[in-house]
């Protein structure tokens, strides 16, 4: 039984550092966020619930920025790999047309209107000039359909701007990418509890929203911070 005893304890260790070893953020090298610091950060904008200032539109990022307020804001590409400021992978929500954001060009894009107002889906690089700099960016790269080349073709964008940002997603992909092509952006994983959400949805769960629940792709994301969802602070009480 002694034996037996000494086996299982072993076991739990080994168990235990290896779960700390797949959960384990950037230590070697991270990359500051002291420049992130200091802001209350305006999800998608500082809009309206949609009424009359709609999410990452650029008259959102004006009155985030008059606010004083950091942005968040999301990137995905369009079917000619322009980089676009764009939050779901379906057009309907916002403009009312079918199909995902990467069945349109980016000129195709530009023509449709956000929430039935004046403002268009605006590019990265004209959300970018507009900001210049005068408050820090989350830049978060949504991978429905996964592709890193949303993170190739925005950090050509990025690498030449002087303001600060930090890029953050669900997906450990976009965080390898950085991982192995710029190390120096700081980057964060964000996650919830994804087994209760497909509960609440009555969908099931597999193995990655398991490992994703629990962090266990920070082994290859590495990330410098982690966002889990308030709502589910619960998790690791």
């Amino acid at each position: 039984m002694k034996k037996l005893g000494k086996v299982l304890l072993i076991i739990l260790i080994v168990l235990a550092v290896l779960f700390t070893v797949l959960i384990a953020p950037r230590t070697i090298g991270s990359a500051s966020l002291s420049h992130m610091e200091g802001y209350h950060y305006a999800h998608r904008g500082y809009h309206d619930g949609n009424v009359t200032i709609a999410e990452n539109s650029l008259s959102s990022f004006v009155a985030a920025i008059d606010a004083g307020y950091g942005i968040e804001l999301d990137i995905q590409l369009s079917s000619d790999k322009v980089p676009m400021v764009f939050h779901d992978a379906d057009l309907d929500r916002i403009c009312g047309v079918e199909g995902k954001v990467w069945d349109y060009t980016c000129a195709e894009l530009q023509q449709m209107k956000l929430f039935g107002t004046d403002e268009t889906i605006p590019t990265l690089a004209e959300t970018l000039a507009l900001i210049d700099g005068q408050v820090p960016i989350l830049l978060e790269y949504k991978m429905d359909k996964v592709d890193t080349d949303v993170c190739a073709y925005s950090h050509e964008l990025l690498k030449d701007y002087d303001g600060a940002y930090a890029i953050q997603s669900f997906h450990p992909f976009a965080l390898f990418w950085y991982r192995q092509n710029a190390k120096d952006v700081p980057r964060g994983i964000l996650a919830k509890n994804f087994i209760r959400e497909n509960k609440e949805k009555g969908e099931k769960s597999d193995i990655i929203d398991f490992l994703t629940t629990n962090l266990m792709l920070n082994v290859i994301a590495y990330p410098d911070f982690i966002s889990y969802d308030y709502q589910d602070a619960d998790y690791f009480a």
